[in-house]
């Protein structure tokens, strides 16, 4: 995995701007946007304050959930010292917390396929922040055939998670929106 991880990141050197993973056995490039950018900034920069010094918030790391997928979630929360570590990649099973952010052409990944993949994993909470629809969608209760639980809220109040890492506020009203609604989503 280690092998394949080093040509992704080839790839991604060879296109800047482009963020690499593979998702059900496809490598798959998303642009990153100046909003998807900025939701993960700020969404990391609101969160770090909250957690305690055993968690570090990280982005852009590897995550292998069997051989058809290899996940780079937004922003994840992993243990400190696994973090020190400083590895291309780790196990899914260090994964407390997780933030997806919508961009054109990954609603079907971000809403769909990885939160299947996190909540048959165990992992306690997923975040999906929706800057092109402008909502946050917390997902918990994690079981083999996805989250039992969901919320849905538009950008604006803030977002109470409650997890593992105890209540994790987030001020939706800090995140940027899209100013084109209606874009096509696939």
């Amino acid at each position: 995995m280690n092998r394949l991880h080093a040509q992704l990141a080839r790839f991604e050197d060879a296109f800047p701007g482009f963020r690499t993973e593979i998702v059900e056995g496809e490598v798959v490039a998303s642009p990153v946007t100046p909003h998807h950018g900025s939701t993960i900034r700020r969404t990391w920069s609101i969160l770090e304050p909250q957690l305690g010094p055993e968690w570090e918030a990280v982005t852009d790391v590897v995550f292998p959930f069997g051989d058809e997928n290899e996940f780079c979630p937004d922003l994840a929360v992993i243990p400190a010292a696994e973090a020190e570590r400083n590895e291309l990649v780790y196990s899914p099973v260090l994964l407390e917390f997780v933030v997806e952010v919508v961009s054109r052409g990954s609603t079907r990944r971000d809403y769909e396929v990885k939160p299947l993949r996190y909540a048959s994993s165990g992992i306690g909470n997923c975040l999906i922040l929706d800057p092109l629809k402008g909502q946050a969608v917390s997902l918990w209760n994690p079981a083999p055939d996805g989250y039992r639980g969901r919320d849905t809220i538009p950008y604006g109040p803030d977002l109470i998670v409650d997890s593992p890492l105890g209540k994790l506020t987030i001020p939706t009203s800090r995140l940027p929106v899209d100013p084109k609604p209606g874009r096509p989503q696939t």
